[in-house]
């Protein structure tokens, strides 16, 4: 942390004396300025009040996992895809802190796949920022979890043939409380979907469309660049018709089980599918398959969001209950069950 005396609802509060080594244009630039103007807002808000002493950002290995240096706050830069993990278990002894988890694609999907994948699905009160950039930047360009098939990189000169991991998929099927997913183009769509994560009591999971201008560069220029929007951006929005284009032409139903694209003035309108974040998983998971690549229309922010037990809360009630039988015997313990003398 840096001791600077600054008001926590001004960003120069939340942003540390280091510079800021990432390449220039770089979608975690926008990123890295919506967190530390959402934190100005929470220290604004009576409801949140966080400061710089409760806060706490973890990190594994990558491009992305630079961000504890760049927030004046608590942090760990900790191993390839571990932060989970260390992240769980701050989480378990210290559950009065506000604790995010940042990673990329390769990081969390790759050698971190299991303990994301754990953490969602033991519900750990963690905000988990996935910047996802469908490639290794920070160890020059190579394919990633992510990457489409046929993806040429200097590890697969002919071409990936590997299936990409669909993150938000992932996570849905993990039964993540909070699943969402935002873009590095838009400061207050991220603002606004990193707030309801860091609300939700639970694993929140968020999906970030992070433009790697370097080794991937415009990979998502077809959904997320400004003149496509219109046609390519679902937003989601809880309790809304889900409707899209220019003049709002376009809606999604369910049919087969799966989502679908219509024109809206071809079906009905009670046919339009209405949004609800708190509705079966399987509603989450089809809204989102809906985009097959990242040359068709796709949905952005809150996929998913319920109240389910949180883990640290179900640890803690286990300890209070073995305390009620008083002190236990470590010797005791050590000679239970089956034991040999050698």
């Amino acid at each position: 942390m840096t001791d600077v005396i600054l008001d926590p609802t001004q960003r120069g509060h939340w942003t540390s004396d280091q510079d800021v080594r990432w390449c220039p244009g770089c979608g975690d630039y926008g990123i890295l300025a919506a967190m530390q103007f959402l934190h100005t807002e929470m220290a604004a808000d009576p409801a949140t009040a966080v400061s710089t002493e409760d806060t706490v950002f973890i990190s594994g290995i990558g491009c992305a996992a630079r961000f504890p240096y760049y927030m004046n706050t608590y942090g760990m830069h900790t191993i390839h895809g571990r932060s989970p993990a260390i992240a769980t278990g701050l989480a378990v002894s210290r559950p009065d802190l506000n604790i995010w988890v940042v990673g990329g694609d390769g990081d969390m999907l790759s050698i971190g796949g299991n303990h994301l994948i754990h953490a969602l699905r033991r519900n750990v009160n963690l905000t988990i920022l996935l910047f996802n950039n469908q490639i290794y930047g920070l160890t020059k360009g190579q394919y990633s979890p992510t990457s489409e098939v046929g993806k040429i990189t200097k590890s697969t000169p002919m071409g990936s043939i590997d299936p990409p991991f669909n993150p938000l998929s992932l996570a849905i099927g993990a039964r993540a409380t909070f699943v969402a997913r935002t873009h590095d183009l838009d400061r207050k769509h991220m603002i606004d979907v990193f707030r309801q994560a860091n609300d939700h009591r639970g694993a929140s999971l968020v999906e970030i469309y992070q433009n790697c201008n370097v080794f991937n560069d415009g990979a998502f220029d077809a959904i997320t660049k400004r003149s496509n929007r219109d046609e390519m951006m679902i937003d989601l929005v809880h309790g809304e018709q889900i409707r899209f284009g220019a003049d709002n032409e376009k809606g999604v139903v369910i049919a087969h089980g799966r989502a679908q694209i219509v024109d809206a003035a071809s079906v009905a309108d009670e046919e339009l599918l209405v949004h609800r974040s708190d509705a079966d998983p399987a509603v989450a998971f089809a809204l989102s398959e809906l985009a097959q690549d990242r040359h068709s229309p796709t949905a952005f922010g809150v996929f998913r969001a319920v109240e389910a037990p949180e883990y640290t809360d179900a640890v803690e009630a286990q300890v209070a209950r073995a305390q009620e039988n008083g002190p236990g015997n470590l010797a005791d313990l050590l000679t239970s069950g089956a034991t040999w003398t050698v």
